[in-house]
């Protein structure tokens, strides 16, 4: 902890870190302002509800498999601090955009024709922005830092990444979308002021040519990337705890208005505790490892994370009706007698999620060279995004074909029964690593 906190005040670490924090505050601003009006307040079923959840997760996570592989050698190639500047301030212009959307949707104007379309539009530009920030956010640490103080920044990374998710999201959920259209243009703003002290990053290697064939692109990073085992592995059990995350974030608007008959600052709120619960999970692995780099409470964590996910889907089924179109307020569903072991359940998940992935992210910016560090948490996020993609599709079919949100919960325990499965594997590459 006394890493961490020397961390905090260092400006080696602290304008990154309240750059990246403004930036997923504000993608999670925007996007739920978006996601929580547009099932509360245009479409009415279940069905219609999750299959919007869906495509707008689907649209931002798109930008992370057509172009983490250019984004990843650009940070490898340039100056990450200067790339850091420029994406925060193409970020002005999308929320531009954005606010649009928001602020006509508000207006009750062309909502299906324009400002649902203007709000998708700038939430693939949101996503586009946080591909070539993403992996420098990871890469840069290992440049920065000293290598006892790579775990506890990659740590404090995830937390806050969570702390400001929690807080996007209750802002999202109590604040009027006029208001929400103003807020992610200011935090725009603070975020490319922020940005410009970020300390200076160069490329550490042999400058290489860029490939701008996304798809070439692509395919050779990740085959570059999967030559070692450890980190290929970590790639892959992040990506199916992501694909959970996914399915999760997915479900949780329409299952909180058509499942558990809540309004959407009760949605908010089940968002605001799995935001919590990761950015709990995420300190506390790091302080279990002591600021090593190890997978080894990996498995058992993701099991733990099934186990819950199994109680939150039993305690759903268990539910009681209320009549179509009735709602509960936070403080009605709070008096339910199954809210609190619901809410704990979804605090479990949470918790035992972080303390799952947050040394598999340390693994990729450890075990690589740090010249090849940016272009491995590219094809991390090329990997990731791809299961994300087919997560989202399949939770979209689902409901297209009539599963219920409940049922759809227990696709994400079976990932979670997989995930553990690669992150033992990943224990045994490490040990057998560690014995050589």
């Amino acid at each position: 902890m006394t890493t961490q906190t020397h961390l905090i005040h260092s400006r080696r670490f602290l304008p990154l870190f309240v750059t990246q924090l403004l930036n997923a505050f504000n993608d999670n601003l925007f996007k739920n302002a978006m996601v929580l009006f547009v099932v509360y307040q245009v479409y009415q079923s279940e069905q219609e509800g999750a299959q919007f959840s869906a495509i707008a997760s689907a649209i931002f996570i798109l930008p992370f498999f057509l172009l983490s592989a250019i984004a990843g050698q650009m940070a490898d190639m340039r100056d990450k601090a200067r790339i850091i500047r420029m994406v925060k301030a193409a970020e002005i212009g999308i929320m531009l955009v954005g606010g649009a959307g928001l602020f006509l949707a508000w207006q009750g104007t062309m909502v299906t024709t324009l400002a649902i379309p203007l709000m998708l539009l700038a939430l693939l530009g949101m996503g586009v922005h946080s591909t070539f920030f993403g992996p420098i956010k990871y890469a840069i640490l290992p440049q920065h830092l000293h290598q006892d103080e790579v775990l506890a920044g990659t740590g404090l990374v995830e937390a806050g990444t969570y702390i400001a998710i929690l807080a996007g999201t209750i802002v999202a959920g109590w604040i009027e979308v006029e208001w929400a259209a103003l807020a992610v243009l200011a935090t725009s703003v603070v975020g490319y002021i922020t940005s410009r002290h970020v300390p200076p990053a160069p490329p550490q290697g042999e400058i290489e040519p860029l490939d701008y064939h996304f798809v070439r692109a692509s395919i050779d990073l990740v085959k570059r990337t999967a030559h070692d085992k450890r980190v290929f592995l970590a790639i892959m059990a992040i990506s199916f705890f992501w694909t959970v995350g996914t399915v999760l974030f997915i479900q949780f608007p329409p299952l909180a208005k058509h499942v558990l008959h809540a309004n959407k600052e009760v949605a908010s709120l089940f968002l605001v505790i799995f935001s919590v619960g990761v950015a709990i999970g995420s300190m506390s692995v790091n302080a279990l490892l002591k600021g090593t780099v190890s997978a080894r409470y990996s498995p058992a964590s993701v099991l733990v994370m099934a186990a819950f996910v199994g109680v939150f889907f039993l305690i759903c089924r268990q539910w009681p009706q209320l009549p179509e179109g009735s709602l509960y307020d936070t403080a009605g569903f709070i008096a339910m007698p199954l809210a609190i072991p619901l809410l704990l359940a979804l605090l479990g998940i949470a918790v035992a999620g972080g303390m799952f992935v947050v040394p598999l992210y340390a693994f990729l910016t450890t075990f690589v060279d740090k010249t090849q560090t940016s272009r491995t948490i590219a094809a991390n996020n090329i990997v990731n995004s791809g299961a994300m993609v087919i997560g989202s599709l399949l939770a979209s079919g689902l409901s297209a074909a009539g599963v219920s949100i409940v049922n759809q919960v227990l696709l994400s325990a079976v990932m979670c029964i997989y995930s553990a499965h690669l992150a033992r594997k990943l224990v045994q590459a490490e040990r057998a690593a560690q014995a050589i």
